[in-house]
């Protein structure tokens, strides 16, 4: 089983520039602690101090929201498409 990942550009710059690649990670907590050897820079931006991952970073599977589908305990499918999206906030009126 192979899922594919997708960084935007403010995540890929700790990945050497790689927008995407390919997973076995069969859910978000196995997905997110195969970074810690594939990845480390991405592991300590995306993790907390608990090793879970930050609020700020919205998940979606096939564009589908996460937290709509069980959120940790949703099971990757075979060929998914798996997006992290760092929120963005600020600005002034």
């Amino acid at each position: 089983m192979s899922v594919k990942v997708v960084l935007p550009t403010a995540l890929a710059r700790h990945t050497e520039g790689q927008k995407a690649f390919d997973s076995e990670a069969k859910d978000l907590p196995a997905l997110i602690a195969e970074f810690d050897t594939k990845f480390p820079a991405l592991a300590q931006n995306v993790k907390d101090e608990n090793g879970k991952l930050r609020r700020f970073i919205n998940v979606y599977i096939n564009d589908e929201d996460i937290r709509f589908l069980g959120g940790d305990a949703h099971q990757f499918e075979d060929g998914d498409e798996v997006m992290l999206i760092p929120s963005i906030a600020g600005g002034s009126f």
